[in-house]
């Protein structure tokens, strides 16, 4: 939640993946005030979901670009926005639609769906402690870790860390 647990925050990615890059362009299509801006791009670019590439035409002038990280956010701004259409658009429709470049076709979204092949519900889930469970979690979810998940962040697969458990 503290990546983008607030409004200008999924809001200036929202513009970052209708192709915004600078920072009078996001100022522009969002109406949000320039201290409110740089710092919601300054957190983006410290966290690794943008970079800061000088524009070679304009002297001390960056464009601000999705990084791996911040395009791989992607999905989830689309089930958000899939929330926001079937719930809160108005009754034309919703304001913006994603069509796939080569068939022209809207984009569709999967239901998730359980490991019987149905769509997933909230009843059909346990809510285990996973294998970075802080001891909180652990007591909270059912002591130990389940040993026979093993979730690793996208970040760390195929990275070894010489502090990580074997």
């Amino acid at each position: 939640m503290d990546v983008v647990g607030d409004r200008w925050s999924i809001l200036l990615l929202r513009e970052a993946y209708y192709g915004t890059r600078r920072f009078d362009e996001f100022q522009y299509y969002l109406g949000v005030a320039p201290n409110i801006l740089s710092t919601r791009l300054k957190k983006f670019v410290d966290l690794g979901m943008m970079t800061r590439v000088p524009l070679p035409e304009h002297g001390g002038r960056h464009e601000y670009v999705l990084t791996k990280k911040g395009r791989d956010f992607f999905p989830t701004y689309l089930a958000l926005k899939k929330w926001g259409d079937d719930w809160l658009a108005e009754p034309e429709g919703p304001q913006v639609v994603f069509k796939d470049l080569i068939s022209g076709c809207p984009v569709e979204y999967p239901p998730l769906l359980s490991a019987r092949g149905a769509p997933l519900q909230l009843e059909d889930i346990e809510i285990v402690p996973g294998s970075g469970a802080v001891s909180f979690n652990r007591k909270r979810f059912g002591g130990q870790a389940a040993h026979d998940i093993m979730v690793v962040p996208k970040r760390d697969r195929g990275v070894r860390s010489k502090s990580r458990k074997k």
